[in-house]
């Protein structure tokens, strides 16, 4: 996720900010109107400074972008009713359509326009500014060298707005189902300044439902039906109420009361209650957790066939069965599955390396025993960090124990607070350490640039030429060419499994149960993950 690479209780956390739904009236919901719970706090609306999951599913119900993510990562209309790409990839034109803010005023390309400019503007400090990135003259506004006005969008007249990029971007469409890239009012936030967006009434929504009851530091906040939404009838729901609970037992045991609609379930106690019942339903996420090798500090780790050892050690099948069971399933690479297809066929089955997701214990040992004597040493000490959560502790004490099947080798667990966990992975200061991606648009792009040389996410260090120029290549010569680009990146993940450069654990699961009255919720692996528009009951 390019939120930020976390540490796995913090990314595991990030994961389970969607929905579990939870209320305190005696029935879980009745008709318009649904109880929902939140493990997390709500940070921002701002739509350009959002850096947590529950803000994105947030903004995503209650504004709109130019498109809107579907199902089987398909994009659709949303205030753009359509939009036309030019022949050489660099100018996409979106036709909007008459829609209103919940102010009653009309949204128009102008807000766009300023949207953009605010979410690459350097003085708001955007996390998702690397989104622009294409767009024209957006390094240099980003870095202060040109005035936001020189950014490549414009409007011509009040409902067609124009983005030119430097460079062919097919995955653009998705991106412009972003938050960061929904329109903003320039009036609003100059009426609040710095208090833009901080509370749920320093805002104005475009979506089919306006946030109501949030006053930045509460634990609870409501959904509610936006009339001025261009496509309100389809809306069926007038109010989803949301509270932060924290405690997955307490959930749990007012879901079986009855009094719950959808929660999250929460170990392997009680995933393991629910498998087999219609209510279980087990979100894939495409995010991949994975084992980075600092290839930077400690010798040893450069050489291929000790990388390619610690990972055949590691039986994956018992990490996610036994240790996490939390419906999680081992990984097939390092993009993650279900999220991108080309021609029918998914790209981690194209790009596919089976002994770089495999486990076998006995030709681990001897690669090992190679590796080191490549090295010239006959002993390797390494740490493996992690946070110090009771999940992180059991699962880094199974892979100390897996890793010292292998002779000579010893592995320290050190288990530390996530914030420093996080800070040490990013400063490099780590033997060993487990990472966490979710994409943020399902595109194999959005892991793929990870692992080149230099990436500020590529903690390990891992550097190959090869695998440079492939996605230099998807990036620019053939960035317009979807089946070269493609293949390119396919290339590219095959090159870097063989040299393991990390090593693909498992793909994340998010565990809910949701009651069957409860329909229409519908659930993308990537982004916001959540779409409410559609959501009824039938009591």
């Amino acid at each position: 996720m390019k939120k930020s690479v976390l540490s796995v209780v913090a990314l595991t956390a990030l994961s389970s900010l969607g929905l579990a739904a939870c209320g305190n009236q005696a029935s879980g919901s009745h008709n318009g109107v649904v109880n929902m719970s939140e493990p997390s706090n709500l940070l921002t609306l701002d739509q350009s400074k959002l850096v947590d999951q529950v803000s994105d599913v947030t903004l995503n119900n209650s504004n709109q972008g130019l498109l809107v993510m579907t199902k089987n990562s398909q994009v659709v209309p949303g205030v753009a009713k359509n939009y036309k790409v030019s022949k050489d990839g660099k100018t996409y034109t979106f036709n909007l359509r008459h829609s209103k803010w919940s102010n009653g005023t009309p949204v128009t390309a102008k807000d766009f326009v300023y949207g953009f400019q605010r979410s690459v503007n350097p003085k708001t400090a955007a996390a998702y500014q690397y989104l622009f990135d294409n767009v024209h003259n957006a390094g240099a506004v980003a870095k202060g060298k040109m005035p936001v006005s020189s950014l490549g969008v414009k409007a011509e007249g009040d409902y067609k707005f124009v983005v030119n990029l430097d460079k062919p971007e097919t995955y653009f469409k998705y991106v412009a189902t972003m938050p960061p890239t929904y329109p903003q009012s320039k009036s609003e936030v100059d009426k609040y300044g710095s208090g833009y967006a901080t509370t749920s009434d320093k805002q104005l929504y475009n979506g089919a439902f306006q946030v109501k009851g949030w006053t930045g530091t509460n634990d609870n906040w409501q959904l509610v039906k936006n009339p001025y939404y261009w496509d309100k009838n389809n809306t069926k729901l007038s109010t989803m109420k949301f509270s932060v609970a924290k405690d997955p037992q307490t959930a749990l045991d007012q879901y079986q009361s009855g009094n719950l609609d959808e929660m999250q379930l929460s170990g392997k106690s009680q995933v393991s209650s629910f498998k087999g019942n219609s209510e279980y339903h087990p979100r894939k996420e495409a995010g991949t957790y994975y084992l980075e090798m600092n290839q930077k500090k400690v010798a040893a780790l450069r050489n291929v066939n000790v990388r390619k050892a610690l990972s055949l050690a590691v039986n994956r099948n018992e990490l996610t069965n036994n240790v996490l069971g939390n419906g999680s399933v081992p990984a097939k690479g390092f993009v993650a599955s279900d999220m991108s297809k080309y021609k029918g066929k998914d790209f981690t089955d194209d790009g596919y390396v089976s002994s770089a997701v495999s486990s076998n214990l006995e030709q681990a040992k001897k690669l090992f025993a190679k590796g080191m004597k490549e090295v010239g040493q006959s002993k390797l000490n390494l740490s493996l960090l992690s946070d110090d959560s009771p999940d992180s502790k059991s699962m880094t004490e199974f892979m100390q124990n897996e890793f010292q099947k292998l002779p000579g080798l010893t592995v320290n667990d050190v288990n530390v607070p996530a914030k420093v966990a996080t800070s040490r992975t990013e400063k490099g200061d780590f033997d060993l350490t487990v990472d966490a991606w979710i994409a943020d648009f399902p595109d194999p792009v959005s892991f793929m640039s990870l692992m080149t040389t230099n990436n500020g996410y590529n903690h390990g260090g891992w550097s190959n030429s090869k695998y440079d120029s492939l996605m230099k290549q998807a990036t620019t010569s053939d960035a317009n060419n979807y089946a070269k680009r493609w293949n390119d990146m396919v290339k590219a993940q095959k090159l870097m499994l063989k040299d393991q450069a990390v090593a693909p654990l498992y793909q994340l699961v998010s565990p809910q149960v949701l009651k069957n009255r409860v329909q229409g919720v519908n659930y993308y692996p990537s982004g916001g993950n959540y779409d409410f528009r559609y959501v009824h009951t039938n009591n």
